[in-house]
């Protein structure tokens, strides 16, 4: 990269209307106040509760972990240019973000097909013939151990991926007054202001994409096509609709995510660009915590146990003063 020509970047998303930057940063700010809180506190009742330290509130907490980081990439360079008024990135905090950025997307995209693999095991395994010798089928393959072992290769997978995406970015030139049209460093925004020839990096990002996006995804569907035959079998339509209850927060989930990432890493506006990013990087996040805190009654009962268990402390305290 030629360091000479040019040291910053503009972010000239959300910066060009001053009248509305006030209004636009109470919007940021609440959502992202919302939503670290919101995960933070899925994170916090799972590890605090030790009936939630199963395999699914494993990998549930390292999805909240995977949002909160989301956030906090993002959304504070942004308030800070909506408050300051001050739009410029450094070619530092640029390709920090962008390596960020990258790292929790590849993160969450296999997160998800580990968490539909989890569900795959817990619905299909225990109705197998070995399942019937064995009652704890389950409990043996998703042990602490193969959690960890699903766990860690998501984050390191992520992070590898990443990085090889920023090492070709960062050996782009970038020339002249340079405006990034969105609120962050994306690839896709930066490649288009780049005075390099970014033909081999598009034809990688895409292969890439593939790999990352596609594959999990076939995962994903292979999963509930054979969590639904499971389904199927049953014959009781209440121990149907008790079996598909357990995964319906992760397909909503995964609907939201694919939905928005679809939407906006299939399509060349620019000004698209900047709202589907605002959806994905923000409100999917924000929802993420909602769709699990509400439909998921052992999470409701574990943050209803901690808020009564706080009461009783702080009555206990009053009694002794």
């Amino acid at each position: 990269m030629n360091m000479s020509i040019t040291k910053e970047f503009q972010i000239v998303a959300f910066s060009s209307d001053g009248r509305r930057q006030p209004l636009l940063f109470v919007f940021f700010f609440a959502v992202y106040f919302i939503g670290i809180l919101g995960n933070l506190l899925i994170f916090v009742v799972i590890v605090a509760d030790r009936h939630l330290h199963t395999p699914m509130y494993v990998f549930l907490s390292n999805l909240s972990s995977v949002d909160i980081c989301y956030m906090n990439i993002t959304l504070p360079k942004l308030m800070y240019i909506l408050l300051s008024g001050d739009n410029s990135i450094s070619f530092i905090q640029c390709f920090t973000q962008l390596y960020f950025y990258n790292f929790i997307v590849g993160t969450e995209i296999i997160l998800l097909s580990v968490m539909a693999y989890d569900r795959y095991v817990a619905i299909c395994k225990p109705l197998h013939y070995v399942a019937i010798c064995f009652p704890l089928h389950y409990s043996l393959i998703m042990s602490k151990k193969a959690c960890m072992l699903l766990a860690f290769p998501t984050w390191f997978m992520g992070s590898i991926n990443s990085l090889i995406i920023t090492y070709f970015v960062c050996s782009l030139n970038f020339s002249g007054f340079v405006k990034i049209q969105n609120f962050f460093c994306e690839l896709k925004a930066v490649l288009i202001v780049s005075s390099s020839d970014t033909t081999f990096l598009r034809k990688f990002s895409v292969i890439d994409g593939m790999f990352i996006g596609v594959i999990p995804l076939l995962i994903i569907l292979t999963s509930y096509v054979c969590i639904i035959k499971t389904i199927l079998k049953i014959q009781s339509p209440t121990g149907r609709w008790k079996t598909f209850s357990s995964c319906t927060s992760h397909v909503t989930i995964v609907v939201m995510y694919y939905g928005s990432a679809m939407a906006l890493y299939m399509q060349y506006s620019q000004e698209y660009d900047t709202i589907m990013s605002v959806i994905f990087v923000t409100l999917v996040p924000l929802l993420n915590p909602l769709v699990y805190s509400l439909r998921n009654d052992d999470i409701l009962r574990a943050i209803q146990k901690e808020n009564y268990g706080k009461q009783d402390r702080l009555k206990s305290k009053k009694q002794m003063t």
